[in-house]
């Protein structure tokens, strides 16, 4: 019985269905099972042939990907949902998160971050990329100060990703928490924690909490 990773291809222009296949039929452990050209079809192909992964474009004639990925999985959870697509908007990658996907790319990937999303899922990680992660995060930030204006600051000592930790962290988020929102493992999320520490001199995460609040980087409003 084959160990492959079985990978099913959803998109409405044949020419990058072959392409990907292409691809991923030259990568050791991978097997493109079958293509569909829309929602309506890769439904009634991934209930058939049971893929590992789909990679799934949103727009398409009739059914959109998200449409198609929430239904199939509502019928089989344990197939996981890539979604490859050029629109990168806020509320398809919302929407895609509250239909089960598991990932999110732009069409523009290369053969290298692809590989390495189709290992995360197969693994029962999330995988977005950077910009996607953005998008997500600038949106939950936006709902935690609602009805505020001022824009928050950040610490120059920090990279953006620390940034974004900080504020979480001393917004009293768990580490859990902010590996959630980010799309990270907890480990990561303790990786950062300790070199935002070691940057600024800080001990824990009540003197970072401190920090944050004198820095104007979170309010207590």
């Amino acid at each position: 019985m084959s160990n492959k990773v079985r990978i099913l291809l959803v998109d409405d222009h044949t020419i990058l269905r072959d392409g990907i296949a292409a691809i991923l039929n030259s990568v050791a452990g991978m097997e493109v099972v079958g293509g569909c050209s829309s929602g309506e079809e890769a439904i009634n192909v991934a209930m058939e042939r049971k893929p590992d992964v789909i990679l799934m474009d949103i727009m398409m004639g009739g059914m959109t990907g998200l449409e198609a990925t929430r239904w199939i999985k509502e019928q089989d959870s344990s197939i996981k949902v890539l979604i490859i697509s050029s629109e990168i908007k806020k509320e398809l990658v919302s929407n895609g998160i509250k239909a089960g996907i598991d990932g999110y790319l732009p069409k523009d990937v290369d053969k290298a971050t692809l590989v390495e999303a189709i290992h995360s899922v197969m693994q029962g990680k999330k995988y977005f990329n950077a910009a996607i992660t953005n998008l997500v995060f600038e949106d939950f930030y936006q709902g935690e100060s609602e009805g505020r204006k001022t824009v928050q600051k950040i610490s120059k000592d920090l990279t953006s990703r620390e940034n974004e930790i900080l504020r979480l962290v001393a917004s009293g988020k768990s580490n859990q928490e902010t590996a959630d929102i980010l799309f990270i493992s907890v480990k990561t999320v303790e990786t950062h924690k300790a070199n935002i520490l070691g940057k600024l001199g800080l001990k824990n995460a009540v003197e970072l909490t401190k920090y944050a609040i004198k820095n104007g980087i979170i309010s207590l409003e």
